[in-house]
């Protein structure tokens, strides 16, 4: 388990974090263990908004760029390799400052949740079921089986709910049934600031940054995945702006299209990123406006310092 308190520093999408993580991180002397599902994956940058090497050269950054995208890579996972990088960070002697989005990847490190393992046949079996049945036909099998599951994970989401397909298959319990003890938030594991942006901010904020991300090249990024393979990947695992951007590469939607579509998911996904934030008494959170983290920094420094 985690040696109490461990700083974090939440919020959803787009609210700034990067940039504020590293500047909190230097006030705080700290190293930064990133919380964000997505910056594992290499080759994935400017559509996940990864810290660029500018900041990564200012602040020392863990769990970013350590698994190929198609390449399984669960919760599991995270929790051991997040938890060793936070002991590695005591035994020299630092601080560690968690920063990201993914509230299970955040909870999965401070809190005692456990997840089941992986069986790679299983998982190969019921992958190559969702190319030829669909989405749609698989997640009502796991509504049926295991409605609990179902009603945490997106329809569209084919990763979650082969995931949750194959840990009944392999362990015969349902999904569900692991998640014992997430209505327990442990007060004196974590101090957390979060920022808050107004839904109308947040709502721009996200807009600028999808396009933003295509005059960073962002076209290009999608078009070298592509031609590595991993399309179908990147469209069967609905990775934000990716599967659109495959699917504008393939001629299914014009770039209005994909950048509409790209927008309006990551909206749903802020919101998402937020209510199960909202969940957590423990975290404190500091209102910003339409200059995001950056607004807070000071703030968030004097909380964290206790």
């Amino acid at each position: 388990m985690v040696a109490a308190p461990v700083l974090a520093l939440v919020g959803p999408t787009a609210s700034g974090k990067s940039e504020a993580g590293v500047v909190v991180a230097e006030a705080l002397g700290a190293q930064i263990v990133s919380v964000d599902s997505m910056l594992v994956y290499r080759g994935m940058n400017v559509g996940t908004a990864k810290p660029g090497p500018e900041l990564r050269a200012r602040v020392r950054h863990h769990l970013v760029d350590v698994a190929e995208p198609e390449d399984p890579f669960t919760v599991a996972e995270y929790q051991r390799m997040a938890r060793a990088a936070l002991a590695g960070i005591a035994e020299r002697g630092a601080r560690a400052l968690l920063v990201g989005g993914s509230g299970l990847y955040f909870r999965a490190v401070v809190d005692d949740l456990r997840f089941p393992g992986t069986e790679p046949d299983a998982r190969r079996q019921l992958e190559a079921e969702a190319t030829i049945l669909g989405p749609g036909r698989m997640y009502a099998r796991l509504a049926a089986m295991d409605p609990v599951a179902a009603g945490k994970i997106q329809p569209g989401n084919v990763r979650r709910t082969v995931r949750a397909l194959e840990v009944a298959a392999v362990t015969g319990r349902p999904f569900s049934s692991y998640a014992e003890g997430w209505a327990r938030y442990a007060e004196d594991r974590v101090r957390v600031g979060g920022i808050d942006i107004p839904r109308p901010v947040l709502a721009a904020r996200i807009e600028v940054r999808v396009r933003e991300m295509l005059e960073r090249g962002f076209l290009d990024e999608v078009r070298g995945l592509v031609h590595r393979g991993l399309g179908e990947w990147l469209t069967a695992s609905q990775a934000i702006g990716y599967a659109e951007f495959t699917r504008h590469l393939a001629g299914e939607l014009t770039l209005d299209e994909a950048i509409e579509a790209t927008v309006k998911r990551t909206r749903v996904l802020a919101k998402r990123q937020l209510a199960w934030f909202r969940r957590d008494p423990r975290i404190r959170w500091f209102p910003a406006g339409e200059g995001g983290a950056m607004e807070i920094i000071e703030e968030i420094v004097e909380y964290l310092k206790g």
